[in-house]
């Protein structure tokens, strides 16, 4: 779907998007009202959104969005002005292109959702299979023999999709997790892999001992941990063995430094 409140734009837009034949136009929105009623009743996968419009801007199309609980999509911002790039990922865009676009900015753009999307798919298709193998355990187990309790109640391997395949992955070998709308990404060894799983839900499934949710979109396995660095204006990141950098929100801070005082 192609956002935009002027004419031409549009039409720019629909014939960079005739040389992707893999691509589907199935609405055109002139104007940030026309979108929401449109995302709304169609559900597109990816969003190509004008940031700047008169009516109400594409930031404010998608909270109200978000407001009616309709899954957000794939977004891609365009807007004349750089000053909207860091907003454009505060609310997880795909990617933001800058007007005038240039077609082979506009193939990048569009390659990286095609990436994200699959990684996100792959992630719901591993989450389905690791159900389908815990109820067939379930089932294949002897009514004769006792089931051993098991030993935490904590998760302690996730399904992960790898390629074309499914992978068992150790949860001690996550390094952080961050939130992704209504999934969360795994870091591990410099990777990344989605899993449909809301970080609420997943926080739930950690042993706090291990796990320590340091904001409302990141958790992080406190062995990987190496320092808190104190920051101007009283703010304050954790700093993982690999030199990643991540905020500690205000709320969290006396917890998160009290847990790792307490580790050490």
């Amino acid at each position: 779907m192609i956002v935009d409140d002027e004419p031409p734009a549009l039409a720019g837009l629909r014939a960079m998007l005739a040389s992707h034949p893999d691509m589907e136009i199935v609405a055109e929105a002139l104007g940030g009202t026309a979108a929401v009623a449109a995302i709304r009743d169609l559900h597109p996968d990816i969003v190509i959104l004008d940031v700047q419009m008169p009516e109400i801007d594409g930031f404010a199309v998608l909270e109200q969005i978000r407001r009616t609980g309709v899954p957000l999509p794939f977004v891609i911002f365009v807007t004349a002005h750089d000053q909207f790039a860091v907003q454009a990922f505060d609310v997880h865009a795909v990617d933001y292109l800058l007007k005038p676009v240039s077609e082979e900015r506009f193939a990048r753009a569009l390659a990286r959702a095609r990436e994200t999307m699959a990684m996100r798919r792959n992630g719901e298709l591993g989450q389905k299979l690791q159900a389908l193998l815990d109820e067939h355990s379930r089932r294949s187990a002897s009514p004769a023999l006792p089931v051993p309790p098991p030993q935490t109640p904590f998760a302690t391997r996730i399904l992960v999709r790898v390629g074309q395949r499914d992978e068992i992955v150790s949860v001690s070998a996550i390094d952080w997790i961050r939130s992704d709308d209504y999934c969360s990404v795994l870091h591990i060894a410099g990777k990344q892999h989605i899993i449909r799983e809301t970080l609420g839900a997943l926080e739930k499934r950690l042993d706090p001992r291990a796990f320590v949710r340091i904001h409302r979109s990141a958790i992080v396995n406190l062995s990987r941990v190496t320092a808190l660095r104190r920051l101007r204006m009283g703010g304050v990141n954790v700093v993982l063995r690999d030199g990643t950098q991540l905020p500690v929100s205000r709320a969290r801070r006396a917890t998160v430094t009290a847990i790792l005082g307490a580790a050490g």
